[in-house]
C-alpha cells in the first residue's frame, strides 16, 4: 500500500468514525418513513414529529386543517379515495397508517409496506378516547416521545378552559358549518368538537340525533328553534352561502346575532384528532375571551 492510498483509507475510515459517533450521540437511527390516507392519523403524526413522506389532498388539508404544517417534501397522494399508488411506492414509506375509513385498500397498500390501522371515528365510540388511543399507539410505535406530550398537554389545556369558561353566561353552544345559504352541518355531542365542548364544561346546544358525529343538511329554520345559544361558525364555508345567510333578514333577526352571539372561528378539519380538538379549544377560548373583552 502507497502513502496516498494509506492517506485515503485513513480519511475513509475517519469520515465513517465521525458519523457513527454522530449517530450514537443522537441515540437513535434514522425516523421511519411513514404515510397515510387519512387526514386525522396525518396531523396526528405531523404534530408528535414522524417523518411523513407521503399523504393525500395535501392541498385542500393546508386549507382545512390548517396545522400542523405539511413540509413541502412530502409528496401528495391525491385523492383519498383513489390514491396513486405509484407515487406511493416512489415515496418509498416503511410504514403506512390506515384507517377504517379506507380499510379497502390495506391489502393493496401492503404490497408496498407494512400497514398499521388506527380507528378515531366509529359509530357508539368516543373520538377524543380514540384519539388518544391512537396517538400513543402511534407514539410508542414511532419511538417519539411527543405523542404522550401531546395527550397529556391538551388534557391540561382543556382543564384550564373549563376554568375559563366556568366564569362564561352559562349558555349553550352550537358548532356549525354552512353548507349552502338554507342548510347546515352540525356537530353532536359524539363528534370531536362535542366531546371538546363536554371537556371545558360548556353544553352543545344540539340534541337531536347524528350519523358519524355529525348531521347533515340541517334547515336554517331550526336556528330559531335554539335561540339562547351561541352560535359557532367553523369554516370552511362556501363563500355565497356565508354572505346570502349573513346578508338575510332570517339571520339578522335572529337573537343570537342581535346579542352578538356568534363566532366565526378559524378553519379545522371536521373529522380531526387531537390536533384538531385542540385548534377548536384554543378558537373557543380566544373568541369568548374577544367578546367578554370588547
Amino acid at each position: 500500500m502507497n502513502l496516498k492510498t494509506s492517506l485515503l483509507t485513513r480519511r475513509t475510515f475517519l469520515a465513517t468514525a465521525a458519523t457513527l459517533v454522530a449517530g450514537a450521540a443522537q441515540g437513535r437511527s434514522p425516523e421511519p418513513r411513514v404515510a397515510t390516507l387519512d387526514w386525522a392519523l396525518l396531523e396526528t403524526l405531523l404534530a408528535i414529529g414522524a417523518n411523513v413522506v407521503a399523504a393525500t389532498e395535501l392541498r385542500q388539508f393546508r386549507q382545512v386543517a390548517v396545522t400542523p404544517a405539511v413540509p413541502e417534501t412530502v409528496a401528495d397522494l391525491g385523492l383519498r379515495g383513489t390514491p396513486n399508488l405509484e407515487v406511493l411506492r416512489f415515496a418509498r414509506p416503511e410504514l403506512i397508517f390506515n384507517s377504517n375509513f379506507y380499510a379497502w385498500a390495506d391489502p393493496i397498500m401492503s404490497r408496498i409496506a407494512a400497514v398499521e390501522s388506527h380507528a378515531i371515528y366509529m359509530p357508539g365510540k368516543s373520538p377524543y378516547g380514540l384519539a388518544e388511543q391512537a396517538t400513543l399507539a402511534i407514539g410508542e410505535r414511532l419511538q417519539r416521545a411527543q405523542a404522550r406530550l401531546l395527550v397529556e398537554n391538551l388534557s391540561a389545556k382543556l382543564d384550564r378552559y373549563k376554568a375559563l369558561f366556568a366564569a362564561g353566561d352559562g349558555r349553550p353552544v352550537l358548532p356549525i358549518n354552512l353548507g349552502d345559504a338554507r342548510h347546515y352541518r352540525v356537530f353532536g355531542s359524539d363528534s370531536m368538537f362535542g366531546e371538546v365542548l363536554q371537556r371545558v364544561g360548556l353544553t352543545n346546544a344540539w340534541k337531536g340525533a347524528t350519523s358519524y358525529s355529525a348531521t347533515a343538511p340541517v334547515g336554517i329554520e331550526t336556528l330559531a328553534f335554539m335561540s339562547d345559544a351561541w352560535i359557532i361558525l367553523i369554516p370552511p364555508h362556501p363563500q355565497d352561502a356565508f354572505d346570502t345567510l349573513t346578508g338575510s333578514a332570517f339571520w339578522k333577526a335572529l337573537p343570537a346575532v342581535q346579542e352578538n352571539r356568534v363566532l366565526t372561528i378559524g378553519s379545522i378539519n371536521p373529522y380531526g384528532a387531537l390536533p384538531a380538538a385542540s385548534r377548536f379549544a384554543d378558537f373557543l377560548a380566544n373568541g369568548f375571551s374577544r367578546v367578554r373583552n370588547g
